[in-house]
């Protein structure tokens, strides 16, 4: 907080008067700053938004914004949820996802980054849809040729995993994003989200996004 001025006293009435007006500037300026609405907001959202031609992603799975089932987080069967989109713009050759929660390790104390749950790319442009239980393997020949990219676990890390935010974290939210492309991406399997984004760069043709809830 900025110091606010010592005024001279009541025998100076005009300096006094002038000086007391100050005062009150700088401590409303002080209040009304300090009362500002937090701009928080979806971890790194803003990198992942490159703007393109909107889509509608959806899950039969769970409403959007409501709590994700038990048989697709870690305290189920970790189970991918089905997923399907559309509004795809014209040009698409291939689609991309990812799935991650911005809000670990809890809303209190957010992660520097979010923590991924899936990576998914060059899915084949004729397909509107992932099925429930994707399997985890880096190449999916059932989906076309499909790479899956690491998550943000040390280990057994390919593929999707589900929720299983620390208890007491409070409502974790957990974002889908589908990512229409101009080309295939000439990205082996196994690729982290960091690079998966460097990769589409330049090559978003349109996105979409869901989300659900979850915590223990």
């Amino acid at each position: 907080m900025p110091e606010v001025p010592t005024c001279p006293s009541s025998n100076h009435r005009p300096a006094a008067r002038y000086c007391v007006g100050i005062r009150y500037v700088l401590i409303i300026s002080v209040v009304v700053g300090s009362c500002r609405p937090s701009t928080g907001g979806r971890g790194d959202t803003a990198e992942i938004r490159q703007g393109g031609h909107p889509m509608k992603l959806e899950s039969s799975g769970f409403a959007q914004g409501a709590t994700i089932p038990r048989q697709y987080t870690a305290d189920g069967a970790d189970r991918s949820p089905p997923l399907a989109w559309s509004d795809v713009p014209e040009g698409t050759k291939s689609f991309a996802l990812i799935c991650e929660d911005p809000d670990a390790p809890s809303p209190r104390r957010p992660a520097p980054t979010p923590w991924v749950h899936w990576v998914i790319y060059n899915i084949p442009a004729d397909r509107t849809d992932l099925p429930e239980g994707v399997a985890r393997h880096p190449e999916l020949p059932e989906l076309g040729g499909a790479r899956q990219g690491k998550n943000s676990w040390p280990s057994d890390n390919v593929g999707y995993r589900g929720p299983a935010p620390p208890p007491g974290s409070g409502t974790h939210r957990y974002f889908f994003r589908i990512y229409a492309l101009d080309s295939l991406l000439n990205l082996p399997a196994g690729a982290t989200k960091d690079e998966l984004m460097r990769a589409m760069k330049g090559h978003i043709l349109g996105q979409g996004e869901c989300y659900g809830t979850y915590q223990r």
